[in-house]
């Protein structure tokens, strides 16, 4: 009889836990409904959303139902809680990145004094990349020393390569070929010149948060033609 009241104690946390995770996760909206999530780009590959959040703030539970990468914009400090876990407060540098897989709600705080920005990309093939053998890179993670600057690649998740692109004024990336299409999330305000082999040049001009989808299928050079360095992600599919 002892045997069994102390079996049913112990259930009783387990029971409360289960109920509720499965209250939080009913309550949790799609990302889409999640007001501080704003949808810039959407296409076959990705769903792009700019995060804003007023200091001392919180971001609603809402679901990701895809794996994602998380580009921050600005050093910031917050608060992660997920359904079912424990909360984690998280130190984030400018520039930092991400990978986190899909299948979870959470609540994010922000704990700093000043805003919490990122740009938050969801793959939206991610269920057929888990199926599919990883692409064969020449290089899956490492840094390069370009001609007055320097390109890191981070990570290859879902068969798609993200990179730390800095480069300084009059600085570049060397001739190189885009087979695939290729999203940019820029860090810093910058002046780009491409020099697109068989096309002549064009001159981008981007803000800090900016976001923009390129084609593949070209081959080019690309120099900061401005006077502040440039910084900026590349998220490229394969």
């Amino acid at each position: 009889m002892l045997k069994s009241h102390s079996m049913k104690r112990a259930l009783i946390p387990i029971f409360l836990f289960t109920t509720l995770l499965a209250l939080a996760q009913s309550t949790a909206v799609d990302i889409t409904a999640e007001p501080h999530h704003h949808l810039v780009l959407q296409n076959q590959y990705v769903r792009v959303f700019k995060v804003e959040l007023a200091p001392h703030d919180q971001i609603q539970m809402h679901r990701h139902d895809h794996d994602y990468v998380y580009v921050t914009i600005g050093d910031t400090e917050i608060e992660n809680d997920v359904a079912g876990k424990p909360p984690a407060t998280l130190k984030l540098k400018d520039g930092d990145t991400r990978f986190l897989p899909g299948g979870f709600s959470h609540i994010v705080k922000d704990l700093a004094t000043t805003p919490f920005r990122n740009v938050t990309v969801e793959f939206l093939q991610d269920e057929k990349a888990r199926k599919t053998p990883p692409p064969k890179w020449d290089e899956e993670r490492g840094m390069h020393i370009l001609e007055g600057g320097t390109q890191d690649i981070l990570f290859v998740k879902d068969g798609v390569r993200v990179t730390d692109i800095q480069l300084q004024p009059g600085g570049s990336i060397p001739r190189h070929h885009h087979a695939g299409p290729h999203l940019v999330v820029s860090l810093t305000d910058y002046e780009l010149r491409s020099d697109v082999v068989g096309k002549g040049s064009k001159t981008m001009q981007q803000k800090s948060g900016d976001v923009s989808w390129v084609p593949g299928g070209f081959t080019h050079v690309l120099t900061n033609s401005g006077k502040q360095p440039a910084r900026f992600i590349t998220l490229e599919f394969h």
